[in-house]
């Protein structure tokens, strides 16, 4: 069985699809990877097993509703791997002028650009001349994340209503369009170092990280 990442390498490298690699069963998502939703799991393979798991989804109650399939069928027809490669490629550029700005602290993957909590944390004690940590690194990425939106407009994973499964700072897919409107690469990267130097002056003052993550009550 194969996961929704496979889009990814498929469409970096021009690879066979997942299908036509001859597998049994295999599965992804429609929310990301070049595609548009709906939020939901699509299904294929071998007809005998598809049907047997379709039926033990919809005993479960996890079926996709009918009136889902039109959406699945659009965002299947639009799918271009041209576009996925577009969305790394924005991230490269980000990468490329934030790199200058930190050093080893930020790290690459074939298709992403990370900050570590740690890091992030690490670097903002050291531009606000803080000695001791007044708060730990999930907090410092969600403040980070906080001056993105609150100053930048930015909406980072830790805002969008589903928790995230790590702490870092996660940059990818980042659609070309909206890397234009915001300004580019070079303003995205002075984005981030800029707020991670304000979140150092804060430390200074840690009751004020918690009024910008709470708010004053």
């Amino acid at each position: 069985m194969s996961g929704g990442n496979l889009s990814i390498p498929l469409a970096l490298a021009r690879l066979p699809k997942m299908l036509e690699l001859g597998v049994d069963i295999g599965a992804t998502g429609l929310d990301k990877y070049g595609t548009k939703g709906p939020r939901l799991g699509l299904l294929a393979g071998r007809k005998d097993l598809v049907s047997r798991i379709r039926v033990k989804g919809f005993e479960f109650g996890m079926e996709a509703r009918q009136m889902l399939y039109p959406a699945v069928v659009r965002t299947l027809e639009q799918y271009d791997p041209r576009r996925v490669r577009a969305l790394i490629a924005m991230t490269k550029q980000i990468g490329d002028e934030l790199r200058p700005l930190l050093g080893n602290r930020l790290h690459e993957t074939p298709t992403t650009m990370q900050i570590a909590a740690d890091d992030i944390l690490e670097i903002a004690m050291e531009r606000g001349g803080v000695k001791e940590a007044p708060i730990v690194p999930y907090e410092a990425s969600a403040a980070l994340s906080m001056l993105l939106l609150k100053d930048y407009g930015m909406l980072m994973v830790h805002f969008v209503g589903v928790p995230p499964g790590t702490a870092d700072l996660l940059v990818k897919f980042v659609p070309p369009e909206t890397l234009e409107r915001f300004g580019g690469a070079g303003k995205y990267a002075q984005a981030v170092d800029s707020s991670l130097t304000r979140l150092g002056e804060l430390l200074r003052e840690p009751e004020s990280v918690r009024e910008l993550l709470l708010g004053g009550h």
